[in-house]
């Protein structure tokens, strides 16, 4: 399971450790990432998702799970989350 968010596609990133003699050994940085069920309102569903900490706050601050993949771009959701934002558009075009 690579560690990825699946909202956002935050990754993990790469730096140095510096001592404080200055000596720099390679690091990781790792993502924040949490396992969460998440609920669509418009398909009356839960979803679990494994995505940051950061993207749970977002997902809170757009409003849900809806209006964030709505918003979000293709480029950086996984494949489950571009399903399930095909699912919700398609249910949202035939509901209006």
């Amino acid at each position: 399971m690579s560690r990825v968010c699946e909202l956002t596609g935050k990754g993990v990133q790469t730096g140095n450790n510096v001592s404080h003699a200055n000596n720099k050994s390679r690091r990781r940085f790792l993502p924040n990432l949490r396992q969460v069920s998440l609920i669509s309102d418009a398909l009356n569903e839960t979803h679990r998702l494994r995505i940051s900490a950061n993207a749970l706050r977002s997902v809170e601050h757009r409003g849900g799970l809806d209006a964030f993949l709505l918003k979000a771009s293709n480029d950086e959701l996984s494949e489950n989350a571009q399903l399930l934002k095909r699912r919700l558009r398609k249910k949202l075009e035939t509901a209006s």
